[in-house]
């Protein structure tokens, strides 16, 4: 058996396809997809459009190659272009007006007609490594279809921004610096952001699990903290 041919790093391989290896990219694709496509779905809320959002920033990406500098991580890179087309699509997409009474019973209505079939968006514990991939089941053994429902609609009761930096901080673990830099903003908006929207998903999600998670994720920081 022959030495181990160490792993190209995401770098050599963005490198490779700038200079027109053909499989470069797709590996680097594959590589990274379940955490991109979990970006696209989370901040979208609809598989259809993270379908697209994903497939427009690949294609994006795959055409871009040569201007990226170096400037940060190649992953960094790929989900500022994966945020930017989720965003795109929530734009596009026809506006859709959500509003609640408090009664659960009614949100509960609201989420069975609003919902669409598709890969899980239950909310792990931040920074778990289970449950965070399409499909795979979540780090918490509490979690039910109910949740995933109630999580998804109130998800887009979120303005976009919010919704980006809630869903990359506390559902998907990433670092509010590593954030700041796929947003293009600075740690304390990200930290504003965040704090803002869990302080609005609050009384939507607190009749799950009592309250305590979510009163302790919105206790993280204050919503004045940074600025946007």
């Amino acid at each position: 058996m022959g030495p181990e041919v160490p792993e190209l790093s995401d770098a050599e391989l963005l490198r490779r396809h700038v200079t027109g290896d053909t499989a470069a990219f797709g590996l680097l694709f594959q590589r990274h997809k379940d955490r991109l496509w979990a970006v696209a779905l989370r901040t979208t809320c609809d598989p259809d459009d993270a379908a697209d959002a994903l497939q427009e920033a690949m294609i994006s990406a795959f055409r871009r190659a040569k201007d990226f500098r170096g400037d940060s991580a190649v992953t960094t890179w790929l989900h500022r272009i994966v945020v930017n087309a989720s965003l795109d699509r929530l734009r596009r997409r026809p506006s859709r007006s959500v509003s609640w009474s408090g009664d659960p019973d009614a949100l509960e209505s609201m989420l069975t007609q609003d919902t669409r079939g598709g890969p899980s968006l239950a909310v792990p514990s931040p920074r778990a490594g289970a449950g965070l991939l399409p499909g795979a089941p979540s780090a918490d053994p509490a979690d039910s279809v109910e949740t995933r429902l109630d999580v998804a609609a109130a998800l887009r009761l979120l303005p976009e921004q919010q919704r980006a930096a809630l869903v990359l901080v506390d559902m998907l673990g990433y670092p509010v610096a590593e954030v700041a830099v796929i947003l293009a903003v600075s740690e304390g908006t990200v930290k504003s952001r965040c704090a803002r929207g869990r302080a609005r998903l609050l009384p939507f999600l607190a009749h799950l699990r009592g309250g305590s998670g979510n009163q302790a994720a919105a206790d993280t920081v204050s919503p004045e903290e940074g600025g946007g």
